[in-house]
């Protein structure tokens, strides 16, 4: 049977004893993804949960740019959305809940940038292992966007109230010691190691019992499924809002590498 992932353009899918390493590969964009992105991405997590040959899963960028940069914004203004896809929908609540879902430890090898939709990506992760050149932060505010449900209150759960909202309402960037600091990551490692890293708790990971695995990660899970329903909610309002004039001031300024002026949205 031929393997699918060969035809792959955006994402590489490759195991190596007992490892699945998938990494978006498009460095030329800081690894943003668009909708046929996600697909890959999706159907790349599925191959690895029902692969017998899978214990672990590592998500990367490539390069050392980026592990991702959220979504195209390029593509956006290109075209008004993020590309096609095979189901005619943009899945990335589909990408969300399969990070949850697989019954296998994924790893997250933050590899550079980690901003927005990819910040909620590496978050989502089991475990996050970072280079000491990575950078972190959200950017919904700043162009007139939002992540709710897993983005805003597993944040919270994972890091505390406080430091979620500093997160969201000021947009900083934090680099990859102060992620540590505050549990946003589980290690910091220089950039050169990173992978090797990676592949040292992999190994670890694959001495372990995969069906005790699979029922602590769906316990762990348990507590914040009813995220996944807020976020559906606050993706539907996504939608509506991004017509409106406050959202077109947001992503204008962006590609017009400006200022945006959110001052006449301010009332009530």
């Amino acid at each position: 049977m031929s393997d699918f992932t060969s035809d792959f353009t955006d994402v590489t899918y490759e195991v190596e004893d007992g490892l699945a390493w998938i990494t978006i590969n498009r460095p030329d964009r800081y690894n943003a993804f668009r909708a046929r992105t996600v697909d890959e991405l999706v159907k790349s997590f599925k191959k690895a949960w029902g692969s017998s040959e899978v214990g672990a899963i590592a998500l990367t960028g490539a390069g050392e740019k980026a592990f991702c940069s959220g979504g195209d914004q390029k593509q956006r203004m290109e075209t008004g959305d993020y590309g096609p896809s095979d189901s005619g929908l943009f899945e990335v609540e589909a990408l969300h809940r399969v990070l949850r879902d697989v019954p296998k430890p994924v790893i997250a090898a933050v590899n550079g940038v980690a901003v927005g939709g990819g910040h909620v990506l590496h978050l989502l992760c089991d475990l996050s292992i970072a280079a000491e050149h990575a950078i972190f932060g959200q950017n919904g505010p700043r162009v007139g966007s939002f992540d709710a449900g897993l983005g805003t209150g597993y944040l919270a759960r994972a890091i505390g109230e406080k430091r979620a909202r500093e997160i969201w309402f000021l947009c900083r960037r934090y680099s990859a010691e102060q992620a540590l600091d505050w549990g946003l990551v589980n290690k910091v490692v220089p950039g050169d190691q990173l992978r090797a890293e990676v592949r040292a708790w992999a190994d670890e990971i694959l001495q372990l019992s995969p069906t005790s695995l699979k029922v602590l990660k769906q316990s762990l899970n348990a507590d914040t499924e009813h995220f996944i329903a807020q976020g559906n909610m606050a993706y539907s309002t996504l939608k509506l809002f991004g017509e409106s004039a406050e959202a077109i001031e947001g992503i204008s300024a962006f590609n017009e590498k400006r200022k945006p002026d959110f001052s006449k949205f301010r009332g009530a």
